[in-house]
């Protein structure tokens, strides 16, 4: 029950967006390693990416995450390279929506699937990441300053989980479900701003 006071601020302060202003100074790694740190959207879906694995349990554990940071990094060279993708913020509104859907209703997908899953909404959060990065900065270590942050905060998801499971026990499900509704509805509050 800690925990969703936490969930319910993050309802109240969703906005659009944030991380895709293409404002400062954006070279190299640290800037790439900020870029996801920036908005809200990208916070709430890797961690909630991290979360959904952590109750998949199994090799879900790590492969989960590790397919996300792949085609993170396969829409960031989209990006990079120009080519363009539609609808890039509602893809990014929707993984929240979606990852905070299947947590709240206890979802479980089989692993191919939720790979799949995973690795679609992904596209959308590198091709952000990509699109907004500098032509002067160096685009492997912007990107690897990027894929780092993401590695960083599916952990933080998977700790979230473990930590409810430790601290719960048999209430941790119900705790994130719970999480996953506020997840939700935090999404449909930031696609509201997008569309």
């Amino acid at each position: 029950m800690r925990y969703l006071p936490v969930f319910a601020a993050t309802l109240l302060v969703a906005t659009a967006a944030e991380a895709h202003t293409g404002a400062g100074g954006t070279a190299g790694f640290a800037a790439g390693f900020v870029h996801p740190l920036g908005g809200l959207d990208h916070l709430l879906a890797m961690v909630g990416v991290g979360l959904f694995a952590s109750f998949l349990g199994g090799r879900a554990l790590w492969l989960v995450p590790a397919a996300f940071v792949a085609m993170m990094a396969a829409g960031g060279a989209l990006g990079v390279a120009g080519v363009g993708l539609p609808f890039v913020e509602t893809g990014i509104a929707l993984s929240i929506v979606v990852i905070g859907g299947l947590l709240a209703f206890g979802g479980t997908l089989p692993l191919a699937l939720a790979l799949g899953l995973v690795g679609f909404f992904a596209v959308f959060h590198g091709h952000a990441h990509g699109a907004e990065m500098p032509a002067a900065a160096s685009g492997l270590t912007y990107g690897l300053g990027f894929l780092a942050a993401t590695t960083l905060l599916h952990g933080a998801g998977l700790a979230l989980g473990f930590g409810l499971n430790q601290a719960a026990g048999a209430a941790s499900r119900r705790l994130a479900r719970a999480g996953g509704a506020l997840l939700g509805l935090s999404g449909l509050a930031i696609l509201g701003g997008v569309l």
